[in-house]
């Protein structure tokens, strides 16, 4: 992907993307060589939300890596910012005028990492005035680099990626996750799960929203929804699913944003149907 068109993917001779790709590839390389290998286990917000060292060491790593490169850019990243949606939406605020901010979720799925479940990811994006124009997500387990650059496209180990073709929600697989907040979040997830059983070929929970959003792109799965995620979670993700022609909305189908916490992601196709379906079900946001 050449730089050359945009000269908003660089400073300098530095390429955004390039490094980006660089971050979340070491990133990635190390925490596959900690598999099984963590020596301290915690909760955060809820206690099925997990941190590791190897969370805290990526974070390090990856923040020491952009700062190189880019000395004076924001970072946001999950394990700098107090457990919780309230402090999540604070520290974002905070950083709302920054003009270039890097978005890090070091460790996507920590959960699966604990267990060994090989589902989870390095999810780097970069913000610039608010607007995400990169976006990586890198499963080590898979060696596979998902890439997107604002109006360039995405791709996955090099090569384009489109998303799937199913045009009816009943043809569609689709994913979503179980949220850590366990009295908001999940009770509209599940109310959601229960109503698009019947109306879709199958969903799937896997435990990594920037790898489900992956999929999306990569066509692998026809959407994905979760109610109660953090811009982390989902920056990188949700630009590749645009970027490789898919729809991203909130869960009420408003645009998305960096600020959006409840995603839907589709190939486009099924989207209204989608989105329609949730609202059937009172399941676009946290009640109260």
């Amino acid at each position: 992907m050449s730089n050359e068109r945009n000269p908003s993917f660089t400073v300098g001779s530095k390429s955004f993307t390039a490094v980006a790709i660089n971050t979340a590839s070491k990133a990635g390389e190390w925490i596959q060589s900690k598999l099984g290998d963590f020596n301290s286990l915690h909760t955060k917000y809820s206690s099925q939300d997990l941190v590791t060292e190897i969370d805290k060491g990526a974070e390090k790593m990856i923040r020491n890596l952009i700062q190189t490169h880019f000395p004076h850019h924001s970072i946001l990243g999950e394990e700098g910012v107090a457990p919780g949606p309230a402090a999540s939406s604070k520290a974002l605020e905070a950083l709302k005028e920054a003009e270039y901010l890097w978005i890090v979720d070091p460790l996507d799925g920590t959960t699966n990492f604990v267990h060994g479940f090989p589902f989870f990811s390095v999810s780097i994006a970069l913000a610039y005035k608010g607007e995400v124009i990169v976006g990586v997500v890198y499963n080590p387990m898979s060696n596979e680099l998902f890439v997107a650059e604002k109006g360039k496209g995405a791709y996955v180990k090099g090569k384009p990626m489109n998303v799937s073709g199913e045009s009816k929600l009943i043809e569609s697989l689709i994913a979503t996750g179980l949220p850590a907040d366990r009295d908001g979040a999940l009770p509209v997830n599940l109310q959601g799960f229960n109503a698009l059983c019947p109306k879709v070929r199958n969903i799937r929970i896997a435990g990594s929203a920037a790898l489900h959003l992956a999929y999306v792109a990569s066509g692998r799965l026809s959407g994905f929804w979760e109610i109660g995620l953090n811009s982390w979670d989902i920056a990188a993700g949700a630009l590749l699913v645009a970027e490789s022609g898919g729809t991203v909305t909130d869960t009420e189908g408003n645009p998305y944003t960096l600020g959006v916490r409840n995603i839907l992601a589709s190939n486009g196709h099924i989207h209204d149907e989608f989105q329609s379906e949730l609202a059937s079900a009172s399941a676009v946001a946290i009640k109260g």
